[in-house]
């Protein structure tokens, strides 16, 4: 596990080398890589801010309990900005510019693995609809074969080598139906391996899907339907009641042609010899739609009747309830009377399709459009941060400066060595005697250079006036005393004086 150290350690380091920088320039080099190093650091700005703070109020004690310490405070303040914030902001803007760079490549991943995704999906509801389709087409004409075969099969004077060949035919077509199952079941669920395969069987088709358009049935085609299946000998009977409008929906059409074809097959498979009903009402708004049969028949025609007992797996119903859904209708199927029913209203124009909640999520912006926004948020961010960079260290400075030049200007105010005043000074007059005459308090302005002085004095230092704009500002007078007498009385002037 990789050490790191914790940005406020940093932090108190920074302040730490900062404050020492007055004894040695040397200290801004720790100074700045301490705050660089913070900077890099996650975290608010707070924690830096308080830091900054408390180094400042720190120097403005040290400076108000020990004045001539003044003399420092510009380099201070430029070791403080130069080797200290400008640092700082330097690692928080690489910091962001990292993490902005790993953003965008972890938004690219997850893109791509969106995309991924969308196409298995696709490739899944593909599939799906194969399935439904061989489902509908295949199944339903496979089980009326295996019904006709066994009624001819049960036939009375039918040669016994015909009769071998229908239940040939019929053990044939019942072989197909079981077989075609499985082939459903594995497009369903994808085959081995396949772990993304996890569409379910109903699982509405995308708008435009080729399985909305690929059978034109209708409800112009139940009479067909009807007489095929009474033709393959299932006791079924067609009412219709209204009259369907001009323009029906093509979705309506085909819900209604399915649900009455999975409806019989049904009845077929698992109701053999029972009677059907089938009943279509159209309305101002809607159709419904409903196939109710009884109870499977008893006897020589009923349970040993071709496709007894066949059991199935459900997906029908499943497949029929989405496809009304998606038309915007409502779908019920269940136990009535000891048979079974299946019902579906439909609406001619559907106010919104029962898949609504999948279609609204398609109106949520692209992941591509998100991670543009996320960027473009970033590069703002990186922008902000290397204004900040600029404009924070330069107004600290200012203030900063200001605050030296105040504070000059009032203790000025307070070592002001009138000009008449330092003109009645004699070199060898004791302390006692020329001590009316001077300031309550030193100032902290020193000579630019080094000046030699009588070994062993001790000097004092004073302002000629505290007015900034006056011809004497600047000006600086040395008093040096030896042994409780003034040794010398300099003036420094203009550029001599810092």
């Amino acid at each position: 596990m990789e050490f790191r150290i914790p940005a406020h350690l940093l932090l108190a380091g920074a302040a730490l080398s900062a404050a020492l920088t007055p004894t040695s320039l040397w200290w801004a080099l720790p100074t700045a890589v301490c705050a660089f190093l913070a900077g890099c650091r996650p975290g608010r700005t707070r924690s830096t801010a308080l830091a900054l703070l408390a180094v400042v109020l720190a120097a403005v004690a040290v400076v108000a309990a020990v004045p001539a310490w003044m003399v420092w405070g510009g380099r201070f303040v430029v070791v403080l900005v130069g080797a200290g914030m400008l640092p700082w902001f330097g690692g928080r803007f690489h910091r962001q510019y990292r993490e902005l760079v790993r953003a965008g490549w972890e938004r690219a991943a997850r893109l791509e693995r969106e995309q991924r995704l969308v196409a298995e999906q696709a490739r899944l509801r593909e599939r799906t609809r194969i399935a439904q389709d061989m489902h509908d087409l295949l199944g339903h004409d496979l089980t009326l074969i295996a019904l006709s075969a066994g009624a001819l099969q049960l036939a009375p004077d039918l040669p016994e080598e015909y009769r071998t060949a229908a239940r040939s035919i019929r053990a044939g077509a019942g072989g197909a139906v079981e077989r075609l199952a499985e082939i459903i079941g594995v497009l369903r669920g994808g085959g081995p391996g396949d772990s993304a395969a996890t569409a379910e069987p109903g699982d509405p088709a995308e708008p435009g899907d080729p399985a909305d358009t690929a059978d034109p049935a209708g409800p112009g085609d139940l009479d067909g339907l009807v007489r095929r299946a009474a033709a393959a000998g299932l006791d079924v009977r067609l009412r219709t009641l209204g009259r369907a409008p001009d323009e029906l929906p093509p979705a309506v059409e085909r819900a209604v042609f399915r649900v009455v074809q999975e409806a019989l097959t049904n009845t077929v498979k698992h109701a053999p010899g029972a009677a059907a009903t089938v009943s279509v009402r159209y309305g101002r708004s809607g159709v419904e739609v409903a196939v109710t049969n009884g109870p499977p028949a008893r006897g020589p025609g009923g349970p040993g009747r071709p496709g007894a007992g066949a059991a199935g797996s459900g997906s029908g119903l499943v497949g029929l309830d989405a496809r009304v859904r998606r038309a915007g209708g409502s779908f019920t199927a269940g136990p009535r009377g000891g048979g079974f029913r299946v019902r579906a209203r439909l609406p001619y124009a559907p106010a919104a399709p029962a898949s609504a909640p999948a279609s609204a999520a398609g109106t949520a912006p692209h992941p591509a459009a998100l991670t543009a926004a996320e960027q473009r948020l970033g590069r703002r961010g990186l922008g902000r941060t290397a204004l900040a960079a600029v404009l924070v260290p330069m107004v600290t400075a200012v203030l900063l400066f200001v605050g030296l030049r105040a504070w000059d200007v009032l203790t000025a105010r307070q070592s002001v060595l009138p000009a008449e005043d330092f003109g009645r000074l004699r070199v060898g007059q004791l302390r006692e005697e020329i001590a009316p005459l001077l300031p309550g308090r030193q100032t902290t302005a020193r000579p630019a250079r080094p000046t030699p002085f009588p070994e062993g004095a001790a000097c004092e230092h004073y302002v000629a006036t505290a007015d900034p704009f006056d011809d004497l500002s600047g000006d600086v007078y040395r008093l040096c005393f030896l042994d409780g007498r003034l040794a010398s009385a300099d003036l420094f002037t203009g550029r001599a004086a810092l």
